[in-house]
């Protein structure tokens, strides 16, 4: 449940942005890349977003169809904009990245649509921070997530921290720290993570403003057990090309290495990260096994343009795994 969009990419890899000179388009926005990237991996996935009544809407919907995601629960909004994102590709580590999300129309989904979906018969239910920025979507990502957790979900929350998708940087980590109880999976870099610390949130939107990569002061551990002892069962920490670390509410630790690539575009990475995590999960892996999995999905689209159009296969991911030394 989330945020989708038309994303242009750009087709000059390596130009400044103001020197781009074409940009090639796809589809994104976290939960739409996860809802894509968990159905190549063989699990049968429905979005629940929303799109404007308009040619970018039909777009979407379009690929989504193609793909096999169900979008029978999709909304029209009327008045409403199904937004935009423009990327820049400077690898290896410059992605200016550009949201045109006014009058979203995934930010107007009411405790309606989600009733109005079969959120219960779910085994997994995902959604994005950004969700939570504003209203009506943060009351209907809260009811969903409740809903889900009632009918027995695994509930997994992408931190998906946005700054400049928030009209008031220090709400998100209240708004955050809200919806725990109903959580089960928390998955974060660890800037995401320490974002919810309130006192450190006017540096990282500083910082983020700047086009540079958030970068919060302060130690992981205090921001991580808040998550913790408020309610989720597991906070997964993203750490890019060294793996990822799995934070269990008995105080265990799990480290699981990443894989070695050549970086062409990083945006996009953490959510094939999110299928991979899911799709072990569900298959009743064990923690460092799904994470395994999470990290090679990841691996995998870093080295390619552009996010949904370009989420891995299970075929591709495991035969990655086995190359890379196995799980």
């Amino acid at each position: 449940m989330g945020r989708c969009s038309i994303d242009l990419y750009s087709n000059d890899i390596g130009a400044p942005f103001v020197e781009i000179k074409t940009f090639g388009a796809f589809v994104g926005g976290s939960p739409t890349n996860i809802a894509v990237g968990a159905h190549r991996l063989g699990l049968r996935t429905a979005l629940l977003t929303a799109v404007g009544e308009d040619l970018v809407g039909d777009f979407i919907l379009h690929f989504l169809e193609r793909e096999g995601v169900v979008t029978g629960y999709i909304p029209r909004k009327p008045g409403t904009r199904t937004p935009a994102v423009l990327l820049g590709i400077e690898p290896p580590d410059r992605f200016p990245l550009v949201f045109y999300r006014d009058n979203a129309a995934d930010r107007q989904l009411t405790r309606e649509d989600v009733a109005a979906t079969p959120i219960s018969e779910a085994r997994a239910f995902e959604f994005a921070g950004t969700n939570l920025s504003v209203e009506p979507s943060r009351s209907a990502t809260g009811y969903a997530a409740e809903q889900a957790k009632a009918a027995g979900a695994t509930v997994f929350m992408d931190l998906d921290f946005r700054a400049d998708q928030w009209g008031e940087v220090r709400e998100y980590g209240p708004a955050v720290r809200a919806v725990l109880p109903q959580v089960d999976v928390t998955i974060g870099t660890e800037e995401e993570i320490k974002a919810t610390n309130l006192q450190e949130a006017d540096q990282l939107l500083v910082e983020y403003s700047q086009m540079t990569a958030p970068k919060v002061a302060g130690p992981l551990e205090p921001a991580l057990n808040t998550l913790l002892d408020l309610g989720t069962g597991a906070v997964v920490v993203k750490r890019g090309a060294a793996g990822a670390s799995v934070y269990l509410k008995d105080g265990e630790r799990i480290d699981v290495p990443g894989f070695r690539v050549e970086v062409l575009n990083v945006l996009g990475a953490g959510d094939a990260f999110a299928c991979g995590l899911i799709y072990g999960r569900l298959k009743q892996w064990d923690w460092y096994r799904a994470t395994r999995m999470g990290n090679a999905c990841g691996a995998i689209l870093v080295t390619r343009q552009g996010c949904a159009d370009f989420m891995p296969y299970d075929r591709e991911a495991f035969e990655f795994v086995e190359k890379h030394g196995g799980f």
